[in-house]
């Protein structure tokens, strides 16, 4: 398995091939007076630029849990903390339910399996406290060394989602679907490290399921990824202009939210809004942690408020 660059090495997450993020300056005074003392959000939206809310729920990603020593810039066993936070929050918010994006666990160097799995068990224990749904999107670390149904038999996803790595469920009149892009280039899944970090695929037995799961709904779809569909390079999957084109053919989705790269990003194609919430693990110390609450209102505009190092963000309804 080809090693992932953390956030030190060349080639991470560059900020030149980042959309950039504006920050105003209303904005800026809020991080300032806010700083770390809470996990208030940093960069909150005002009462006006929020939209009605028919439903609410939680995103958190990359918490690239371990009971291990950091790398670079990845302080992996501080996520149980800022998970830990995260829970307490949403439970406080009482949001409809909460999402992880993948890479929810890590591995030792050099990596057991019984250690492996003792790792995804203590942050799931945590990620269960909350109140309310829980789903897991598949991330390429939750198979680094480990298979996809020894991840799925370690968690428990709401409904009738528990033993399938993509799915769909129904929320308060919207359409959720959960992608899985952990796939070699052949179709063969990603299992016990088998595979390059850079190269997710969504194959077609999938993306035949996706087709039929969009037009099966008419309700508005937002969609969950860990690995992104806008942009280029390595973070992106490969064959990610084939799923845009099934997300667009259907004129149905709203939303897509991801993970992976690390810094996260936003851009907005076909008239689809794809907003990549940054990891939770980069960095020490809460202030360092980062997940979001995403309201969607009546007519599909979306309040992204950010807590910690996520950022709030406005997206717009209608194309």
């Amino acid at each position: 398995m080809k090693k992932e660059p953390d956030s030190k090495e060349p080639g991470s997450c560059a900020a030149a091939t980042e959309p950039a993020w504006i920050v105003t300056r209303r904005d800026f005074l809020k991080i300032s007076v806010l700083g770390a003392l809470s996990a208030s959000p940093l960069s909150a939206l005002g009462a006006e630029e929020r939209p009605a809310a028919r439903t609410r729920f939680g995103i958190v990603t990359d918490a690239h849990y371990a009971d291990a020593p950091s790398r670079g810039k990845r302080f992996l066993r501080e996520s149980v903390e800022k998970m830990t936070e995260c829970v307490e929050l949403m439970n406080r918010e009482k949001v409809d339910f909460l999402v992880e994006l993948g890479d929810f666990k890590d591995q030792d160097e050099p990596p057991v399996e019984k250690k492996t799995l003792s790792h995804l068990r203590a942050i799931e224990k945590v990620f269960q406290q909350f109140k309310g749904p829980k789903y897991h999107v598949l991330g390429n670390h939750d198979v680094d060394s480990i298979s996809k149904a020894q991840f799925l038999a370690n968690v428990r996803n709401s409904g009738a989602t528990q033993d399938r790595s993509y799915y769909s469920f129904d929320s308060k009149g919207l359409h959720f679907a959960a992608l899985d892009a952990n796939f070699r280039p052949d179709g063969s899944p990603y299992d016990h490290g088998n595979f390059k970090w850079n190269n997710a695929n969504v194959p077609p037995a999938e993306l035949d399921w996706l087709n039929l799961d969009l037009a099966s709904t008419t309700a508005p779809v937002i969609v969950f990824t860990h690995q992104v569909l806008d942009g280029k390079g390595d973070h992106t999957i490969r064959n990610a202009d084939a799923v845009r084109k099934v997300l667009r053919a259907s004129g149905k989705v709203v939303a897509v939210f991801q993970g992976h790269k690390h810094t996260g990003g936003y851009s907005r194609l076909g008239g689809i809004h794809y907003y990549t919430l940054r990891a939770m693990v980069e960095g020490s110390g809460r202030e360092n942690s980062s997940y979001a609450i995403v309201e969607v209102g009546a007519d599909n505009a979306i309040a992204v408020t950010g807590y910690r190092k996520a950022v709030s963000k406005r997206l717009a309804a209608g194309s």
